[in-house]
């Protein structure tokens, strides 16, 4: 009898522990991240996606200011970024031997801008950036000389 009793509670042990560690794993499953095209457009998706658009900037302003200048004719410059009414958002100077590698990843940024402009629905203040006149080296860095 005492026998009958120890396996029953065995049996009764065993089934709880499984009936718990399958609902566990359900649990499991609803805290892993979603992938980002499953997650819904919102305030944290929209930090998220401009925190993006800032790390991509700034690394092409740092790619650009790699170069030391020293001749502002091996100087050029180009518009980056878009406002949401039209326009650039500003003007970076970049040194022409970089110009296919840059000039292709300030497009991109570009693009980039204007289509998180449109995802969701950025008001800017619509002042028109006008380009610059020159490029002056001044202490190893290209500045940007406006009108």
């Amino acid at each position: 009898m005492l026998k009958h009793i120890a396996c029953i509670s065995t049996f009764l042990l065993g089934f709880s522990l499984l009936s718990v560690s399958c609902g566990s794993a359900k649990d499991v499953d609803s805290n892993l991240p979603k992938d980002i095209s499953e997650r819904p457009v919102n305030e944290s998706s929209q930090r998220y996606e401009q925190a993006q658009l800032d790390q991509l900037k700034a690394s092409i302003e740092s790619e650009a200011a790699k170069e030391k200048c020293t001749n502002a004719s091996e100087w050029a410059f180009a518009p980056m970024g878009a406002k949401a009414c039209g326009g650039p958002q500003l003007y970076i100077a970049y040194p022409k031997k970089m110009e296919a590698e840059i000039l292709s990843r300030i497009d991109d940024y570009t693009e980039k801008v204007k289509a998180f402009n449109q995802k969701y629905g950025v008001i800017s203040d619509c002042m028109m950036i006008n380009p610059p006149t020159a490029i002056k080296c001044i202490s190893g860095k290209a500045e940007l000389i406006n009108p």
